[in-house]
């Protein structure tokens, strides 16, 4: 197979998600950079300017339209898909309680952060079988691993119970997928990037976008019998 791949990268317009596309192309990659506004291909448009491989796709990740015109269109034109990082991703309730949280903002993260990277992956999914190779990352955070939850304090003040469920729900969706595609040489994890200086992190978070993709590119990219099913910061595995 070729060293260029095919990756597709959601929420790519702005932040971490611009970064990993960054990185990415920087390594010879052709990077889709999915955004749900059309004035996300301005992201694209300053990447190419910058002699990146790099093109714009219209995605909103909770339409189910835009999802399976997205599969058509890759399969159309590259006819295969390497590398997907579902990136995209609310922050609804950074203080709320749990016996107090909006029904509505519930609904809105389950559905942004757990269920559209499943239903993503299992349309996309396909297209990497059919090649025998993948790597899908699933942008998690620790705010989600029951571990750090049951610590006493949980390493984040941030309440964020719709936040903590369904970046857990995720890791559980992880573990799910890694199992049941490990037989088609597509590699399966999950990755918090760490409190990153963007739009959701705020100015006061200690790492760069920089920094906070290293490790998502790094598992976009393992090589063969690399880990599948595990979460990972730094490049370190930690606890779910």
């Amino acid at each position: 197979m070729s060293d260029k791949k095919i990756a597709l990268i959601t929420g790519a317009n702005k932040g971490l998600g611009q970064e990993i596309a960054r990185q990415l192309a920087r390594q010879g990659h052709l990077v889709i950079m999915s955004s749900r506004r059309e004035s996300g291909s301005d992201s694209a448009d300053k990447l190419a300017t910058e002699g990146l491989n790099v093109v714009h796709l219209l995605l909103d990740v909770n339409n189910r339209d835009d999802i399976l015109s997205a599969k058509d269109w890759i399969e159309e034109e590259f006819n295969r898909l390497d590398i997907l990082v579902n990136n995209a991703g609310v922050l609804m309730d950074r203080d709320a309680t749990l016996s107090e949280l909006p029904e509505s903002d519930l609904r809105m993260t389950l559905e942004t952060n757990t269920i559209s990277p499943l239903l993503l992956t299992q349309h996309l999914a396909p297209l990497m079988m059919k090649n025998r190779y993948g790597r899908i990352v699933n942008i998690s955070s620790t705010m989600g691993s029951l571990n750090d939850m049951a610590a006493s304090p949980p390493s984040s003040a941030l309440t964020a119970p719709a936040y903590r469920l369904s970046k857990a729900a995720l890791n559980a969706v992880t573990i799910l997928q890694a199992k049941e595609l490990c037989g088609y040489n597509i590699l399966v994890n999950a990755v918090c990037p760490g409190w990153v200086r963007t739009d959701m992190g705020g100015l006061n978070a200690p790492l760069s976008v920089e920094q906070g993709a290293k490790t998502p590119v790094w598992l976009a990219t393992l090589p063969e019998g690399g880990p599948t099913g595990k979460f990972f910061r730094n490049m370190k595995e930690i606890p779910w």
